[in-house]
């Protein structure tokens, strides 16, 4: 486990469960929409009988929508097919103490079937298909998420109760780098920080953000596959804290007409050996690997943007001026631009700017692998960055809705060939449930404008 503060070996494990100090361990998966589902295992029973044969859920964690609704139109989980079990096995390298909650661990899981199989759609082994694409290639990911919230003073219980209107923000004014701003909450982001370091995550840093009661809290980067692991632990412990402090706070990508919450994703490649492969001699101190790489994601960005926005709501930062981007271009440190490239030697990267604070990582991640690899096969030649300001640009437009997304989507040779048609068609199935039910939903913005006035 390494100097890593909270992870746990079984050894450990065991030991920490006869001392009486770990009562509880939950097993979890990553559902379709990035949130960690599972169940609470007796630490015993964990031990004598999870740990070396994982533990069954149904699989319709991997077919329902936000509201754990049934719906139709999944292949691998219905009503005709009984709605069967898959497995929950454990992935021990993820092993770790609950700081926030009483004599708990936590470890998460790949789905499999019963006989050991992958669940193709399982958010984790889709990006596990990827990680092995570039294996392959000799090469590894290394990623960091910098995910935003914004926190309110309303208990999540009365944020229900006023149907998510009206909500006290943490703070009333812009907080962005301010100090000032921030201590006003540091109970509870000290709380947050906290927890996430004695659960093994790295805190780089806290920082205030542009919204009302909107922050950000950084951790160090890792390879992709931890890094995502950490990313559905920080998001469902945050909110846990919160709670516990009387606090609610939300991811949501646009929760009102100021700023949105986003979450850059910042990617970089290196060897099996640990070389920073994508600096090189080239311009901007490239290699000819950075070029093909910059210039998949771009070629595919159009193609892959449902995995980076999956939901109705997404769609709505993409607004000029609001540093979420509008513009399908690249630029040397530009957050005008989708792609942002900084840092140089080991740390040249690209930051993806377009997704949001609901994106799934496991899926965005995969994604960008997905689209680089793309352009690394087919040696894609890259454009000339963008100079100045990109939403003034003559440059292709992300996509502006979630139908727009998924039919791009659907269309995508390269998403099919890098996924499988089974991925790509269940979620084709998980955007069609969210349009159909917007489609029916009747909202607030037309009651007030049409209750009299129309």
């Amino acid at each position: 486990m390494g100097d890593r503060i909270g992870m746990l070996s079984v050894e450990e494990l065991r030991a920490q469960v006869a001392a009486g100090e770990i009562e509880t361990v939950i097993v979890a998966i990553t559902d379709l929409q990035g949130r960690l589902q599972g169940k609470r295992c007796g630490a015993r029973y964990f031990l004598e009988e999870v740990l070396g044969h994982g533990s069954e859920g149904c699989n319709y964690l991997l077919a329902v929508d936000v509201d754990m609704n049934t719906v139709e139109g999944y292949q691998m989980s219905s009503w005709q097919q009984g709605y069967g079990d898959l497995v929950m096995k454990p992935d021990l390298d993820t092993l770790r103490v609950l700081p926030w909650l009483q004599a708990t661990a936590l470890v998460i899981c790949d789905a499999q079937w019963a006989d050991g199989s992958p669940v193709p759609p399982s958010p984790r082994q889709v990006l596990r298909r990827q990680l092995d694409r570039l294996a392959e290639m000799g090469l590894e990911a290394y990623v960091g998420t910098e995910l935003e919230f914004i926190a309110f003073t309303d208990t999540f219980e009365q944020a229900w109760d006023k149907g998510y209107t009206g909500l006290i923000p943490a703070n009333q004014y812009n907080v962005d780098y301010s100090l000032l701003g921030t201590t006003r909450i540091e109970p509870l982001l000290r709380a947050i920080v906290n927890g996430m370091t004695g659960a093994g995550l790295y805190v780089e840093s806290t920082k205030g953000e542009c919204n009302l009661g909107q922050h950000e809290i950084v951790f160090r980067f890792d390879d992709a596959l931890t890094t995502c692991d950490n990313h559905v632990l920080y998001k469902n412990g945050a909110k846990e804290i919160a709670a516990q402090h009387g606090h609610s706070l939300t991811f949501m990508a646009k929760y009102d007409e100021r700023e949105g919450n986003s979450c850059h994703i910042h990617i970089s490649l290196r060897s099996r050996d640990g070389d920073a492969v994508l600096a090189g001699d080239g311009e901007h101190g490239f290699s000819p690997l950075m070029e093909h790489f910059i210039a998949g994601q771009l070629a595919c960005l159009a193609d892959l943007i449902y995995f980076f926005a999956p939901n109705v709501n997404s769609y709505k930062r993409y607004v000029p001026g609001s540093f979420a981007p509008t513009a399908v271009a690249w630029g040397l440190d530009n957050r005008t631009c989708a792609l942002r490239v900084v840092g140089e030697g080991h740390s040249l990267r690209v930051e993806n700017r377009v997704p949001g604070g609901d994106v799934n990582p496991y899926l965005a991640v995969a994604a960008l692998i997905a689209a680089g690899l793309h352009g690394i096969e087919n040696e894609l030649p890259l454009e000339p960055m963008l100079e100045g300001n990109a939403y003034l640009a003559e440059k292709p437009h992300v996509a502006t809705t979630l139908r727009d997304a998924a039919a791009e989507l659907a269309t995508s040779k390269v998403a099919r060939a890098a996924f499988g048609d089974d991925v790509v068609d269940h979620y084709l199935n998980t955007a069609k449930v969210e349009l159909d039910a917007f489609d029916a939903a009747v909202t607030d913005w037309e009651r007030v404008r049409g209750f009299e006035r129309l």
